[in-house]
C-alpha cells in the first residue's frame, strides 16, 4: 500500500499539490485544497480517494459542489442530492441551492425543491414568502411578521422583503417601534438603527442621538437633551431610563417619577415592566409592586420568568401561580415552571393537583425531575438497572456508514463535520441504539459525544455512559487531598468540559476544570508552584490539582455550602454571597433566582450531576434537596446592579 501511495503522491506533485502518504493524508490535503478554492486539485484527490474506496471520499465531492454551486444547473444539483441523500451535507447543499434559486428568482425550481428541505433557515423562509408574492399571493406578506419581530440581524433578502411589507402597509408604525424596542432591550444597536431608518422623518441626526443615548443614558436624562414631545423622543427617553434602571436604579426611579406624567399609560406601563425585571434580578422586593404597576402591558418571556422568580423569592405562592398561569403555554411546559407550579400547589394544600403536575416531570432525569420525584416522596430509590449494549450490537453499529464516517472524521480532527455526521446518524435511533452509539463513542474516548448521546435516551438508560468517571485515580487523590465530595467534583467537570482535556472557553479558561489563567497564577502562588507557566493549566494533572484547590477555596468562602460554592466557581465568590437573602432560604430557590442565566443553568446541572455521580462512585447517597441544603441569611438581600444580566 505504501508503494502505491508513493505514485499517488507523485501524481499529486505533478498537479501542483502536496505529496500524500496515506488516504487520510490525501483527505486532509483535499480539505486544504478546498480552503484554497483549488478545484483542479480537488478533482485529482477525489478520483484517488474514490479509487481507494475511502469512506470519506464523498466529502471531497461535497467540497467541489460548494465551490461551483453558483454555476451549477438544476439537473446537476438534483443528481448530487439524490446520490448523497443519506449524508448530512446533502441538506446543507440543498439549503444553499435554495438560496441561489431564490436570488435568481427561479421560483418554479425553488418551490419544487423546497418541500424536500428539513432545515429551518431564515433566508430561505424570506425567499419563500417573496416567491409567493411574486407569483401573485399578496397575502403571503402577512407571514413575514413572524420573521420581522426579532432583535437579531436578518439576511439581506429578508430586509428586501421587509421593505415590501412596509410599502404594502403590512408593517405598521407600531410594528416598527415594537422591533425598535426589542432590539434595544437585547442591546442590538445596529438593528435598532436599521429599524429607525425605515421610519418617516428620521435622519442622520436622529441616529446620532440614538448613539448618544445608548452611550450615556444618564447625561441624556439629566440634561434633557431629547424632547419627549415626539414618539421618537419618548422612545429614546424610555430607552435611557431602561438602561439607567439596570445600572443605577435609584437615580433612574427619581428621574422617572419627575417625568412620567408626560408619557401615555401604555408607555408608563411598559417602563414599569422593564424596571420591575431589573429589580427582580437584583432581588429587590419592590419588583412585585412594579410588576403590578405594569398592569396589562405585554411582558416578554424574560420578564415573565423574573416575575415568577420574584414571587418565588418572596414565597408568595398566590402571585407565583398567577404568574405561571399568565405565561404562554411554551413557557408553562418548561421543566422549571412545571416544578414550581407543583410546589406552589403543594404549599397551597392542593395535593392532588400538585401530584398530578409533578408526576410526569418526576420521570425526567434532570434537575427538576429529581426535585419533582423527591416532592412526591420517592426520595432515594435506587437508579433503575441500566441497559448495556452487547458486543454484537457494538460491532454491527460500527459498520453503519454514518457512524463509521463520523468516527473517521473524528480521527482526522474535522470536529464539526464529525459531530454533524454523528447527529445525522442518530436522528431516528431508539433508546437502545443511542446507548450502543454512546458506548462506541466512549470507547473512542470521544467523551463529550458519548455523554450527549447517552443523555438523549427517554425511558431506557445507561448511567455509566451519561456519567462516566475517567481519570479516576487522579480525581480521587485530589478530591481526598482537598476534602471534597468526589461526586461533586465529577459533576462540576462534566458540566465544565465534558472531560475534554484540551477544552478552552472564549474567555481563556482551560482544561478539564476550566481554570482561568489569572486564577491559575494565584493558585500556583498559594500552593508553592514556583516554576508555574500558563501552559501548565492544560496539563491534566495540574488542571485537576488547581481546579480542586480552587473549588475547596470557594467552598470555604461560602461557609461549606456547595450550591453557593458552585455558583462562586462559575461567577465569583463576591456575587455568590450577594445573591443570598436576608433570611435563610432553600438551596433550590437560591439556585432558581441566580441572576445570570449561564450560572443558574450551571449550578442546576452540576448539582444534579453530583446526585447521579454519587451512585457511580459509590459514596453516601443524598437526595438532591439535601445536597442543595439551606442558604444562610446574610447581607441586605439586594444584589448589586451589575449582578443582574
Amino acid at each position: 500500500m505504501r508503494f502505491k501511495w508513493f505514485f499517488v503522491g507523485f501524481s499529486l506533485l505533478l498537479c501542483g499539490s502536496v505529496w500524500a502518504d496515506t488516504p487520510q493524508d490525501t483527505f486532509i490535503a483535499a480539505r486544504d485544497a478546498y480552503k484554497a478554492q483549488d478545484e483542479r486539485a480537488l478533482v485529482t484527490y477525489s478520483r484517488l480517494l474514490q479509487a481507494e474506496n475511502y469512506i470519506l471520499a464523498p466529502y471531497v465531492e461535497y467540497w467541489r459542489m460548494l465551490l461551483h454551486l453558483e454555476q451549477s444547473d438544476p439537473p446537476d444539483v438534483h443528481e448530487f442530492l439524490t446520490r448523497y441523500a443519506e449524508l448530512p451535507f446533502s441538506e446543507r447543499i440543498r439549503v444553499e441551492w435554495l438560496k441561489k434559486l431564490g436570488k435568481r428568482e427561479d421560483w418554479a425550481t425553488f418551490f419544487d425543491e423546497l418541500p424536500r428541505s428539513s432545515t429551518e433557515d431564515v433566508a430561505v423562509s424570506c425567499y419563500a414568502i417573496s416567491g409567493r408574492v411574486a407569483l401573485g399571493e399578496d397575502a403571503a406578506l402577512e407571514q413575514g411578521k413572524a420573521l420581522w419581530m426579532t432583535a437579531n440581524d436578518q439576511p439581506a433578502n429578508c430586509e428586501a422583503l421587509f421593505e415590501k411589507m412596509v410599502k404594502a402597509g403590512v408593517l405598521t408604525q407600531d410594528a416598527l417601534w415594537s422591533r425598535f424596542r426589542l432590539a434595544l432591550e437585547q442591546g442590538n444597536i445596529s438593528v435598532a438603527r436599521a429599524v429607525l431608518s425605515r421610519l418617516p422623518q428620521i435622519d442622520a441626526a436622529n441616529l446620532k442621538q440614538l448613539d448618544r443615548v445608548v452611550e450615556n443614558p444618564q447625561r441624556t436624562l439629566e440634561k434633557k437633551t431629547v424632547s419627549s414631545k415626539s414618539r421618537f423622543g419618548r422612545e429614546l427617553n424610555l430607552t435611557a431610563l431602561d438602561h439607567l434602571s439596570h445600572s443605577q436604579p435609584d437615580l433612574a426611579l427619581d428621574l422617572w417619577k419627575s417625568v412620567k406624567s408626560s408619557y401615555s399609560v401604555e408607555e408608563q406601563r411598559y417602563l414599569w415592566g422593564r424596571m420591575a425585571m431589573h429589580a427582580a434580578k437584583r432581588h429587590d422586593p419592590v419588583a412585585l409592586n412594579w410588576y403590578a404597576l405594569a398592569a396589562d402591558s405585554p411582558l416578554n418571556n424574560e420578564q415573565q420568568a423574573w416575575r415568577a422568580r420574584a414571587a418565588l423569592r418572596a414565597k408568595n405562592w398566590d402571585a407565583l401561580l398567577a404568574t405561571l398561569t399568565a405565561m404562554p403555554q411554551s413557557m408553562q411546559d418548561e421543566p422549571a415552571w412545571r416544578f414550581w407550579k407543583g410546589r406552589a400547589l403543594k404549599e397551597k394544600g392542593q395535593m392532588a393537583v400538585a401530584n398530578a403536575t409533578l408526576l410526569p416531570l418526576s420521570r425526567e432525569r434532570s434537575f427538576y425531575g429529581l426535585l419533582a420525584e423527591e416532592e412526591l416522596g420517592d426520595i432515594i430509590d435506587a437508579i433503575p438497572v441500566p441497559y448495556k449494549a452487547s458486543e454484537e450490537d457494538v460491532r454491527n453499529m460500527r459498520q453503519m456508514p454514518g457512524i463509521a464516517r463520523a468516527l473517521e472524521l473524528h480521527r482526522v480532527d474535522l470536529r464539526w463535520e464529525a459531530r454533524n455526521e454523528w447527529a445525522w446518524s442518530l436522528r431516528d435511533f431508539d433508546d437502545k441504539k443511542l446507548i450502543t452509539a454512546a458506548e462506541i463513542a466512549m470507547r473512542e474516548e470521544w467523551y463529550d459525544v458519548a455523554i450527549n448521546t447517552a443523555d438523549k435516551t427517554k425511558l431506557t438508560h445507561d448511567f455509566a455512559l451519561r456519567f462516566p468517571t475517567p481519570y479516576r485515580e487522579k480525581m480521587q487523590n485530589y478530591a481526598r487531598e482537598n476534602g471534597l465530595d468526589e461526586a461533586w467534583v465529577y459533576g462540576l467537570i462534566r458540566q465544565e468540559s465534558r472531560f475534554i482535556s484540551h477544552a478552552k472557553s472564549g474567555v481563556g479558561a482551560a482544561g478539564l476544570m476550566q481554570v482561568m489563567p489569572a486564577t491559575a497564577k494565584w493558585i500556583a502562588k498559594r500552593i508553592g508552584v514556583n516554576s508555574f507557566s500558563h501552559n501548565m493549566i492544560n496539563e491534566l494533572d495540574t488542571n485537576i490539582q488547581f481546579g480542586t484547590h480552587y473549588l475547596r477555596y470557594t467552598l470555604d468562602k461560602m461557609g461549606g455550602q456547595p450550591v453557593m460554592a458552585t455558583a462562586a466557581y462559575n461567577a465569583g465568590p463576591s456575587r455568590a454571597k450577594r445573591w443570598r437573602d436576608v433570611q435563610p432560604m432553600e438551596g433550590a430557590i437560591y439556585a432558581e433566582t441566580i441572576p445570570f442565566n449561564e450560572t443558574r443553568n450551571y449550578v442546576e446541572k452540576v448539582m444534579s450531576n453530583a446526585h447521579y455521580y454519587s451512585h457511580q462512585v459509590g459514596i453516601k447517597i443524598q437526595t438532591l434537596k439535601q445536597r442543595l441544603g439551606q442558604i444562610a441569611g446574610g447581607g441586605t438581600g439586594v444584589a448589586a446592579a451589575d449582578d443582574a444580566e
